[in-house]
């Protein structure tokens, strides 16, 4: 719905900056930009958020485990960050007390857990509720009674930030989008162009609807995350530090096979750190770390990667007995680090690095998803400098460390309960159940009453749609008209979550939604096609027997 309108407004001028990207980097700093006043273009070769910042363990984290790397400044950075990202979108990051238990022979021990975490605290600037307590053995079985109990000596107790990183990504590009920036999804730069040996634009082509067009720029950005080698390589500027890439996976339980009450991190024999967190009646659990030289775009579980979690799952909570037939669901992502020679992939440091190339390509590597906002300003701060030494500007100041994300406009974290009260009995009121209308009032914050306005019945202006129920399409409608949602996987993974999260749901509502898309949007029966058997595949490869 008015993509060939979006796409003409792509084509039709020149802007300040042209980003490369749709994945939360980008997005950040599509925000940043044309909040300073730049005229911005940004494309996505698939949907925004498809590649890693999809993908990932969905934790606004200041990353403990850098402080063993001596990684300090970055630690100090992105754990500040945290909570600026918490605030601008309540909504999507939720504080998570997380449990860090320490054994007898493990990586940890009391003195230097209690250290690490104070340090952590102090670096991360962590307000007064939220540091760290330390408890011993029993405290620590009452706060997660499933741990292993052989060589338990106790645990830290310090807060980290779940995030939904897809909608996190959505939110801060329809930010963009408000703020006056032009993006598109599924739209692939395949040449770039040329004027006196400056880079000046690119050609694109709509993945969707065929075709090439030009856009032009006068600076270009690389935040294509996996991809920056590839686009360096089309600027024949792929030369010093290149890419790394290692995987990453996560497998998700059902909360009866796996009742976690608590977050844990945890570290396995081999020396890695792992994550398992409850989540919405579901308990996930990853990371594998291990180099990636497959398809950037389909990255998949393989038995071994499944093996590694289980293994490491069931040495930490030993009596679930936990095998592949507990599997749910779970997904695998790909981070682009910086290569660094000599170094295991867990070793490789987590920090961004900016690349200008002699045509002016600006490249973005690196980071974690917890500095985005902060890798933005820095990226725009260099686009600002360029654009000014040739007449243009003068542009504002930064200005995203206090500016709610789109949904954020609850009042900060302190506003948010009373927000979702609100919406929830606004949605009862509208024939809802109580858990779907507080469903749409926390994952959509100041934009829920957008979406139940489109609930079914006269009041809305939205016919009734046979086989869906009301919340189902109203979230239908509101991602194909405000959040660019093309296909079905759009809607249910990066919209919802709810193909790593409700894998049965998502099987139970495909065939209604793909045909409710179809109609809505103007489908092909052969796109039809194609967008279904894409979804089976999304399916299929989220489970591994």
């Amino acid at each position: 719905m008015g993509r060939m309108e979006r796409i003409a407004a792509l084509e039709n001028k020149e802007f300040d900056a042209l980003i490369v990207g749709g994945g939360i980097t980008g997005a950040g700093i599509a925000l940043d930009a044309a909040k300073r006043g730049m005229s911005v273009a940004l494309i996505e070769m698939q949907d925004f958020a498809a590649g890693t910042s999809s993908r990932s363990t969905k934790l606004v984290h200041g990353g403990l485990r850098y402080l063993k790397q001596l990684e300090v400044k970055m630690v100090a950075e992105v754990g500040k960050e945290r909570a600026v990202v918490y605030e601008n979108g309540p909504h999507v990051t939720t504080p998570e007390w997380m449990l860090l238990p320490f054994y007898q022979g493990g990586t940890f021990g009391a003195f230097t857990t209690s250290i690490g975490l104070r340090l952590y605290d102090f670096l991360a600037g962590v307000k007064r509720e939220e540091r760290r307590v330390m408890f011993g053995k029993e405290t620590t079985l009452g706060k997660e009674p499933l741990l292993r109990r052989e060589g338990l000596k106790g645990g830290g107790y310090y807060v980290e930030y779940r995030t939904d990183d897809a909608r996190l990504t959505i939110e801060v590009m329809k930010k963009a989008i408000e703020s006056g920036a032009s993006v598109a999804n599924y739209v692939r730069a395949e040449e770039l162009v040329y004027e006196d040996g400056k880079l000046a634009g690119v050609v694109a082509r709509n993945m969707i609807g065929g075709g090439t067009f030009r856009i032009r720029a006068r600076k270009v950005v690389n935040a294509t995350g996996p991809w920056v080698d590839s686009l360096r390589e089309l600027d024949r500027s792929k030369q010093g530090k290149t890419l790394r890439l290692t995987k990453g996976v996560h497998l998700v339980f059902d909360g009866s096979r796996f009742p976690l009450r608590q977050a844990i991190y945890f570290d396995t024999p081999d020396g890695r750190m792992v994550f398992a967190i409850p989540r919405d009646g579901k308990t996930y659990v990853g990371t594998t770390d291990t180099d990636y030289e497959g398809d950037k775009v389909h990255p998949r579980i393989e038995r071994k990667d499944r093996d590694y979690v289980l293994a490491a799952v069931n040495g930490m909570f030993p009596g679930l007995a936990l095998t592949a037939a507990d599997v749910e669901s779970g997904w695998a992502g790909l981070r682009p680090l910086i290569y660094e020679e000599g170094k295991s992939p867990s070793e490789v440091s987590r920090k961004d690095e900016i690349f200008v190339s002699a045509s002016g390509l600006v490249t973005i590597a690196g980071g974690k998803l917890t500095g985005y906002r902060k890798m933005a300003e820095t990226v725009t701060d260099l686009l600002a400098r360029k654009l000014r030494e040739e007449g243009r500007g003068p542009f504002a100041p930064c200005a995203t460390k206090t500016l709610p994300i789109s949904g954020g406009d609850v009042g900060g974290s302190a506003g948010y309960p009373a927000h979702v009260k609100r919406m929830t009995e606004e949605g009862m009121r509208r024939g809802l159940s109580a858990e779907a209308a507080e469903r749409i009032a926390r994952r959509y914050g100041s934009n829920a009453r957008d979406v139940l306005e489109r609930v079914p019945g006269a009041a809305s202006g939205h016919a009734a749609a046979s086989g869906l129920p009301a919340d189902i399409k109203a979230e239908l409608l509101y991602a194909i008209e405000e959040e660019l949602a093309l296909k079905p996987v759009d809607f249910f993974i990066r919209r919802t979550g709810a193909l790593f999260f409700d894998i049965a749901w998502v099987r139970r509502w495909k065939a209604e939604v793909v045909r409710f898309m179809a109609e809505r949007l103007g489908c092909s029966a052969e796109q039809v096609r194609d967008y279904a058997e894409e979804l089976e595949q999304e399916l299929d490869a989220a489970v591994v027997r």
